[in-house]
């Protein structure tokens, strides 16, 4: 149960998608004045090394974030890679570059911000901030990290189950929250509980925002997520959005292609990932249409690399 440390995998393709769709909506939400509450139900240890012995262990970090920071101009990159002229990028993405640059101001990419620190870089004194996290060692970090922030009471950290815990924040005080669920998927049943809090938070809270992320395996549970949240979206009579980015084939190589017949063939570990949301900023759909299409061609490593993006109500 806890064996699945975030920090084997921090600044990851994955990360790069799900942060970039968190600082889209949060920009947006904060634009008004009211009180807003955004609950993490599974935090992590908030902040990460990317030289440290975790992440410098899987490497995968060098097909996320540092393979945006290792563009020496990201602009003409998107040139190269798409061969369509662009002068801009795309504001979502270029918040994403602005947050994680802002945590390495000597210019060399060491320390990731997970979640919680994403979500407190937009956070205003009137704002509310859940943190849940069961893994013992990770809240104890968690905890750790949050505390140099000196945030007092705004925000809140819990080492307990958050599939459970949301419920007792929503519907929270102001009526507006923002809620992210990204577990590990380690276990099997995690699919099973992500579908029935979505349901159970729309029945308490139907005006929140939900951001699930998942990843995209060759699992039956991970192919009928999305369709389900749909489903769930749709009978609550709210609307939703899908995005899903994929950087390679998620099929591994076969031995014929090795250089070395002799050596084994890989697993090709996380391909692609999806973020999925039910009442979704109406920004929000512009500004990954615009971030998408950018991210494919800075990130993809083969001619499978795609996006896809739809939406309903």
């Amino acid at each position: 149960m806890f064996s699945y440390r975030h920090a084997f995998h921090a600044g990851n393709h994955a990360d790069v998608l799900k942060h970039t769709v968190l600082l889209a909506m949060l920009k947006h939400l904060t634009e008004k004045e009211a009180p807003l509450t955004v609950v993490d139900t599974h935090a992590g240890a908030g902040l990460y090394r990317l030289d440290g012995d975790y992440a410098s262990t899987s490497g995968e970090a060098s097909e996320g974030v540092l393979r945006l920071f290792l563009q020496p101009n990201i602009t003409q990159a998107l040139v190269k890679a798409s061969g369509v002229a662009t002068e801009t990028i795309a504001p979502a993405l270029q918040d994403y570059l602005d947050l994680v640059r802002s945590f390495n101001t000597s210019g060399q990419v060491k320390v990731y911000p997970g979640s919680p620190f994403v979500v407190h870089q937009l956070l205003r004194a009137q704002d509310k901030l859940k943190l849940f996290e069961l893994h013992p060692a990770d809240s104890r970090a968690l905890a750790g990290n949050i505390a140099q922030l000196e945030a007092g009471r705004q925000i809140a950290v819990l080492a307990e189950d958050g599939f459970e815990g949301l419920k007792k924040f929503i519907p929270p005080p102001a009526r507006r929250a923002l809620v992210l669920c990204d577990p590990s998927y380690e276990m099997k049943t995690d699919y099973a509980r992500v579908l029935t809090l979505a349901a159970d938070a729309l029945k308490r809270f139907a005006t929140g925002t939900y951001a699930v992320w998942y990843p995209v395996i060759p699992r039956p549970e991970a192919h009928d997520l999305p369709r389900r949240l749909k489903t769930i979206a749709t009978k609550a009579g709210k609307g939703w959005l899908h995005a899903t980015l994929a950087i390679k084939s998620g099929k591994p190589p076969l031995a014929t292609d090795k250089v070395n017949s002799g050596e084994k063939a890989q697993r090709p570990g996380l391909t692609a990932s999806g973020m999925f949301i039910v009442n979704p900023p109406f920004s929000l759909k512009p500004a990954l249409a615009a971030a998408l299409p950018q991210l494919v061609a800075l990130l993809g490593q083969d001619s499978s690399a795609r996006f896809s993006l739809e939406s309903a109500g």
